[in-house]
């Protein structure tokens, strides 16, 4: 298991025993039969202000940006689920709601991609946005040409064009190249390095040149890039800021990823160093992933009831959106948020911000060293690995496994009490939220999803893994070892 690089059986069950052990001293330490906290919401609804919303200034061009940034990645679909995993028809009105509510409330910054809820984010985006004044907002997508065939300057320009008229305007405020330092495959399914790609996708076309010269006629406002891996070609971006000029770079940040990126995905280089570095050139970060694809949000739940009784009326979110908020080059931080309640939470965290103190930044460096120790597949469920060709669903797979560790619903041996419990909780919701034919027994270890993600996880690894441990509590027979 990559994340814990050596760990074996052993290790892991005594790591989640040492888990389910805090959880059960949180339950009987706290005087409180209803230990499990929300994955978001506070124990007491407040009122969110209209005017109270913090912003920061872009260097290049002085924008006023509001801290909390609206991603359009996980749109609401009518059957009530995120778009980036459902293929059904977003709804559209509760899309213009939420924009609506965003904007009300003080959020302008605005980010999308062609590639997000599965090449649909952007016309959404423009029917939601375009019924607003322009200059009330700013639209941030990518070129994100991640097939092969898009590589070329016909295909790139043509997806970048086709942008501007999904988005139903002449101009785009902050414009990424998408996905730097990730590999890719090649027409001809050699595998390139992220810096081959890199040069592939924007410099031997003439891409990167293109884009500057579009910032130069004003059709883009601010140029930038999102990296997500290979720390070669992140320097390398950085060595050529004297050309360039990079407005603001978007980066993972979070207050896990801000010392133990190493430790939770090999390839990733730590958010400070990525965040001081932009610093020294006055470059500031637009922050994705600030709660990890959803895991700092439901913490385990020892961990969360540690948080929760510094900030009661706080979610367990909140306090990694405080911690991003704190660095003041940070323009702004990304959030997915798919309903209203994800909106209202994430706003009260900035409208204003309460900076982190040196105590409260101390207890979330604490937080992350417990954190890094439970044997969790460090899966933010960004889609890059699938679809997979045998049908898997591996980032649900992953989910229902993180789950299960952070609830305590990891059965450890046939001689604990809660067992038969655990057991079954931990069977029931597998076929409940992964259908037979899509878990992980089907896995073939044809390894084509390993290379697609950011996070670095051995794919195939844990999905054998975790088709071994559901095999033994079908046997009913989890040695203890």
């Amino acid at each position: 298991m990559d994340n814990n690089k050596n760990i074996n059986r052993r290790e892991f069950l005594s790591m989640a025993a040492a888990g389910t052990a805090a959880v059960a001293m949180a339950a009987t330490g706290c005087g409180n039969n209803e230990t499990k906290i929300t994955n978001r919401g506070g124990s007491a609804k407040r009122e969110i202000p209209t005017d109270k919303m913090t912003y920061r200034t872009t260097p290049s061009t002085g924008d006023k940006v509001s801290l909390l940034g609206y991603g359009f990645m996980r749109l609401p679909t009518k059957s009530n689920q995120s778009a980036r995993e459902s293929n059904d028809e977003i709804d559209q009105e509760q899309v213009n709601e939420l924009t609506d509510y965003a904007l009300e409330h003080g959020i302008n910054y605005f980010d999308t991609s062609p590639a997000y809820c599965k090449g649909r984010s952007e016309h959404s985006m423009g029917i939601a946005l375009s019924r607003h004044p322009r200059d009330k907002y700013y639209i941030a997508t990518k070129l994100s040409n991640f097939g092969a065939a898009t590589w070329s300057r016909e295909e790139s320009i043509k997806m970048y064009k086709n942008s501007l008229k999904e988005l139903q305007t002449d101009y785009i405020d902050y414009m990424l190249l998408h996905g730097i330092g990730m590999g890719a495959q090649d027409l001809d399914g050699n595998w390139l390095s992220g810096m081959e790609a890199y040069k592939r996708r924007y410099e031997d076309n003439g891409i990167l040149d293109f884009l500057d010269a579009e910032r130069k006629a004003g059709r883009i406002r601010n140029l930038g890039f999102s990296y997500h891996g290979d720390i070669e070609v992140f320097d390398y971006l950085l060595s050529l800021n004297d050309k360039y000029h990079w407005d603001f770079v978007q980066i993972q940040m979070n207050y896990v990823d801000w010392k133990h990126a190493k430790v939770i995905n090999d390839r990733n280089t730590n958010a400070e160093y990525l965040y001081n570095e932009l610093t020294k050139l006055n470059i500031p970060s637009v922050i994705m992933e600030p709660i990890l694809g959803g895991r700092l949000a439901s913490l385990p739940n020892f961990l969360s009831e540690r948080l929760k009784q510094r900030e009661p009326e706080n979610s367990i979110a909140s306090w990694s959106f405080r911690f991003c908020g704190t660095y003041p080059m940070v323009l702004t931080v990304l959030s997915g948020m798919t309903y209203m309640e994800h909106l209202q939470d994430n706003l009260l965290s900035y409208s204003p911000l309460k900076p982190c103190s040196d105590e409260e930044l101390n207890l979330l460096e604490n937080t992350a060293q417990q954190f890094v120790k439970f044997p969790l597949v460090p899966c933010t469920r960004c889609q890059y690995c699938m679809p997979c060709p045998y049908g898997i669903n591996i980032p649900a797979i992953f989910t229902h496994y993180n789950k299960c560790i952070n609830e305590g619903n990891v059965p450890l041996s046939t001689q604990d009490e809660n067992y038969s419990k655990a057991r079954r909780v931990f069977l029931v919701g597998y076929d409940r939220s992964v259908p037979k034919l899509r878990q992980a027994a089907h896995c073939i270890g044809c390894e084509q999803c390993k290379p697609h993600c950011p996070q670095n996880i051995n794919i195939p690894e844990r999905l054998a893994y975790i088709d071994s441990y559901v095999e033994e509590l079908k046997q009913d027979k989890l040695s203890q070892k």
